[in-house]
């Protein structure tokens, strides 16, 4: 083949090579733009033979996606409408089953009217207790213990000294810094002894690591309990509730809080009837930042004096102390308008009292003149008993004048207090026996009776007194007078020594409880102590 013939034989196959490679490309172009369900079958899927079964297509590594559920309209659970629905699906507590629940059961159910009263009062405060309860991880059956220690009655003071709701005593409530001063006692305030009171139970479960056993410290104190328990393990006896030797008001007391439980989990089975309480907050805790009267505070809020009071029971003084008190509790939908009215009255006065530092010990008559006012109104404000005086140091609540007009300060709203001291009292004197005295006569020149001095000086009558023997004899003086003896030169008179045995208006004062803090030492108040 010649040169010219071999070129074009070599075109002619090129040409062919580039027409085949331009149909190629135009192939694969229109299989791209074809969908998947417009590709034709393939021979083997028109016939009538079933289609082969295929493996499952490789798995292949996607980043993750929370899937999308659509949600039944049985799984979207609403708040419950009102407290008592909330309540049960709290409790959490192991039910106790016996006898004294079945009474206490039938002592319930038998007083329908007792019961809507307990509860119709508990509306105020049953919201704010679940809520610090769940916030806790709390059973919810401990919202019902105020209906146990006081019938929901944040005023309620029992026999023996135990105040509020949650009825502490005196030095449980200053163990778990409860305030108790003349202006206020927080062991009957709604938001502080809820706090305290749950503090407290949440220490004893830590103790007991029991429910049942730490209701029974609350109410007998720890000590007892832990005492019980050890008695009981060293007698190789049972260690739970129902197993311990206990005082009755003890043995009852986590009864009567399963039977109240019962009747709220089914109230029908007990004939009761609850009131409709709604799951919402019935108060809201509003701020101030100057003293101001509770008549003006109750009149700027639009609420009567009486519920006023039932949610800021803690206050004992016809003025609210900013210092000391710095939020007041009011019904929700009041509190913008006291708000509003108080923005209204910023540069106006707002309370009628203050306090004022006594600076000796002296006659309520001297005390009024100093603050001008009656000695009528003074004892009454701050309740002196009659027939006696003001101490040193005490702090009274005085009108607000001159150069007492002004708000209270911190210190004085958290540490005030009061004492009185007898307008008439006795002072020891010593006396020399002189010759031909008798207890007759020396009674008779001293206004007394023989038989005092024989009780002051321990003697048996008949006694002979002899010339130059020291007898002590108590006379009477006001104990501003005795005050200011004190601070003299010693003389004769037996300074500061108080009246012996045998004189009307001398006791002997308590030795103060070694007892270890914290323990409420309480009973729980009978029911006829506390006001229903």
């Amino acid at each position: 083949m010649n040169h010219h013939t071999k070129a074009n034989s070599l075109k002619i196959q090129l040409g062919l090579c580039l027409v085949l490679f331009l149909t190629a490309c135009a192939n694969v172009q229109k299989q791209a733009e074809v969908s998947p369900v417009e590709v034709s079958p393939t021979a083997e899927a028109t016939t009538a033979a079933p289609p082969p079964t295929l493996p499952p297509p490789p798995k292949v590594a996607v980043p993750f996606q929370a899937p999308i559920v659509k949600a039944k309209i049985d799984d979207i659970t609403e708040p419950p409408a009102d407290i008592w629905v909330r309540i049960r699906q709290g409790f959490a507590m192991p039910d106790l089953e016996n006898d004294l629940v079945k009474d206490r059961e039938d002592w319930y159910a038998a007083r329908p009217d007792y019961m809507v009263r307990m509860t119709e009062r508990s509306r105020k405060y049953l919201f704010h207790i679940v809520e610090e309860l769940e916030r806790r991880n709390m059973p919810t059956e401990l919202a019902l213990l105020p209906f146990i220690e006081s019938a929901f009655n944040p005023e309620a003071v029992s026999t023996a000294k135990a105040a509020g709701m949650w009825q502490f005593m005196p030095a449980t409530g200053k163990y778990f810094d409860l305030k108790q001063n003349i202006f206020r006692d927080e062991r009957r305030g709604v938001i502080e002894s809820t706090r305290a009171a749950l503090d407290y139970l949440q220490k004893l479960y830590g103790m007991f690591g029991d429910w049942h056993l730490a209701l029974a410290a609350y109410n007998w104190g720890e000590g007892s309990v832990g005492r019980a328990l050890a008695k009981n393990k060293a007698a190789g006896l049972g260690l739970s509730y129902s197993d311990l030797s206990m005082p009755n008001e003890t043995r009852y007391y986590v009864p009567k809080l399963q039977a109240v439980k019962n009747i709220i989990a089914q109230p029908q089975n007990f004939n009761a009837r609850l009131p409709l309480i709604q799951n919402h907050p019935f108060f809201k805790s509003v701020g101030i930042t100057r003293d101001i009267d509770v008549k003006l505070a109750a009149s700027f809020a639009g609420v009567s004096m009486e519920d006023f009071k039932a949610l800021n029971p803690s206050m004992s003084r016809p003025v609210i102390l900013a210092a000391g008190t710095p939020e007041i509790l009011l019904p929700w939908d009041n509190a913008a308008r006291f708000q509003r009215r108080l923005e209204e009255h910023a540069q106006k006065p707002l309370a009628s009292w203050t306090a004022w530092s006594v600076p000796k010990t002296m006659k309520v008559s001297e005390a009024s003149k100093l603050v001008k006012m009656t000695e009528a109104e003074l004892r009454s404000v701050n309740q002196i008993p009659n027939g006696m005086q003001v101490k040193q140091g005490s702090t009274l609540l005085v009108a607000r004048q001159g150069a007492l007009d002004t708000d209270v300060t911190e210190h004085l709203a958290d540490n005030a207090k009061i004492s009185f001291a007898p307008e008439i009292v006795l002072r020891r004197i010593m006396v020399k026996v002189q010759k031909g005295d008798t207890l007759a006569t020396l009674a008779s020149r001293h206004d007394v009776t023989p038989m005092s001095i024989a009780a002051w000086n321990k003697l048996k009558i008949p006694v002979a007194l002899k010339p130059g023997q020291s007898i002590a004899i108590l006379v009477p003086t006001t104990a501003s007078s005795r005050g200011s003896q004190n601070t003299g030169k010693k003389s004769s008179i037996n300074q500061g020594v108080k009246a012996s045995k045998g004189t009307s208006n001398s006791k002997k004062p308590k030795a103060k409880s070694k007892q270890p803090a914290p323990k409420t030492g309480k009973p729980n108040a009978p029911q006829s102590s506390i006001r229903h």
